[in-house]
C-alpha cells in the first residue's frame, strides 16, 4: 500500500476537508464546467430552476414524422442526459427529479425534450458552486419524502426521499411506482 496523502479529488470530485470546523466538502463544479464546455452550453442564459413545474412530458412530444427523426439525429441527447445523471448521484440530488423525466425520452427524443435538458443545463450554469457539506457539529439524521399522486400519460406515481446526515444529503432517490388497485368486483389485482 501507499500513502497517497489527503485526498483531494475522486472521480470529478472535489473533497476539501476543514480541520478546524470539522467539515468534509464535496464539489462538482470543475466537472460541470467541462460538461457546459462540451456540449456548447457555457453562453446560456443561467436559470433559477431546473424545470418549470407545469412542464407535462408525454410521448405525443416525441418526433412522429421522417423529419422530425431527423432534425433529432445528431443532437447529443443521450451524452447530455447521462452527463447529468452522473451529476446526480455525485452531489446534485436537486436535479434529480428533472433528469429522471428527461430520460425517460432518450431512445426517443423531440426538439421539446431537448429544451427541458438545455434548460436543467441552465440551472447547472446558475447553481454550479452549490456543494455538499458533512460535519461542522452536532445533527441528526435528517429524511425528507414525497410523492406525486397525479397520474400521467404512463399512470405512474413518483416518489422520492433524500437523507440528510450532518446536514449533507447521504442518500437519494426518484423513481416512478406502478399504480395498482385492488378491483372491487375481483379478488385479483388490476395494473392500471
Amino acid at each position: 500500500m501507499t500513502d497517497l496523502s489527503e485526498l483531494h479529488w475522486l472521480l470529478d470530485i472535489e473533497v476539501t476537508w476543514n480541520q478546524e470546523e470539522r467539515t468534509l466538502t464535496l464539489s462538482q463544479q470543475t466537472y460541470i464546467d467541462t460538461i457546459l464546455h462540451h456540449f456548447n452550453f457555457d453562453e446560456l442564459k443561467p436559470i433559477s430552476t431546473p424545470m418549470d413545474p407545469s412542464t407535462r412530458f408525454t410521448t405525443s412530444q416525441s418526433p412522429s414524422t421522417t423529419t422530425e427523426y431527423t432534425a433529432m439525429q445528431n443532437i447529443p441527447y443521450q451524452e447530455a442526459v447521462g452527463s447529468l445523471m452522473y451529476t446526480v448521484l455525485g452531489t446534485r440530488p436537486d436535479i434529480l427529479y428533472a433528469v429522471l423525466q428527461v430520460s425517460h425520452f432518450s431512445s426517443n427524443h423531440s426538439q421539446a425534450h431537448w429544451d427541458i435538458v438545455q434548460r436543467i443545463y441552465r440551472y447547472l450554469l446558475r447553481t454550479k458552486n452549490l456543494q455538499l457539506t458533512y460535519g461542522g457539529g452536532e445533527k441528526e439524521l435528517a429524511r425528507y419524502t414525497d410523492a406525486d399522486g397525479s397520474i400521467m400519460e404512463d399512470r405512474r406515481a413518483i416518489s422520492g426521499y433524500a437523507f440528510l446526515i450532518d446536514g449533507g444529503a447521504v442518500s437519494w432517490s426518484s423513481k416512478h411506482q406502478e399504480i395498482v388497485s385492488l378491483s372491487t368486483t375481483k379478488s385479483e389485482y388490476v395494473h392500471m
